[in-house]
């Protein structure tokens, strides 16, 4: 069992959630947010960079995926998104995790099938997919599908490194 921690960057709330993969099937295991509200910016660095190794700690995952920064219309938001991000992937090569990035785009094609998708529609799948009793907290469910997200393409690649590998064996005489 394979377990993947997706990490959906913020500044003041980061969401973070851990999917396992059983050949096809998908199985939650957690999900959070972690809250920095309050704190100066270098605190708040420290606080996303610890509590991702805390998570690490006590899950074990062997790949993180994370979300893409967009630029936003507020520049130093995107900066302060910038840092958030920077802190959490820091925590997650400190610990030798691979670490994949996905556009918002991407997790909402692999998860909803639209890339345009509301974050409405995100929870409402991640719910679907794992399995839920009930819709997680908006920033948990994009980190959800960061995993998700990872899982899928992870197997999309392994298809295609298959295929090549069998289209190029040489059949036998």
């Amino acid at each position: 069992m394979s377990i993947i921690l997706g990490i959906d960057p913020g500044s003041r709330t980061t969401g973070y959630g851990l999917v396992a993969s059983e050949g096809r099937r998908l199985v939650y295991v957690d999900s959070g947010c972690i809250r920095t509200e309050g704190a100066a910016m270098p605190q708040r660095l420290g606080i996303i960079f610890a509590a991702v190794e805390s998570i690490i700690a006590q899950h074990g995952p062997r790949w993180a995926a994370v979300e893409q920064v967009f630029m936003a219309r507020n520049p130093d938001s995107a900066l302060k998104l910038g840092q958030a991000r920077g802190a959490a992937i820091a925590a997650l090569v400190h610990h030798d995790l691979e670490v994949s990035e996905y556009t918002a785009r991407q997790i909402k094609l692999a998860v909803v099938g639209s890339g345009a998708a509301a974050k409405s529609q995100v929870q409402t799948m991640v719910m679907h997919l794992l399995q839920l009793p009930r819709a997680p907290q908006a920033d948990a469910a994009d980190a959800l599908a960061a995993a998700i997200c990872h899982i899928h393409h992870d197997a999309t690649l392994s298809r295609q490194t298959r295929q090549q590998a069998a289209e190029n064996e040489v059949p036998p005489r």
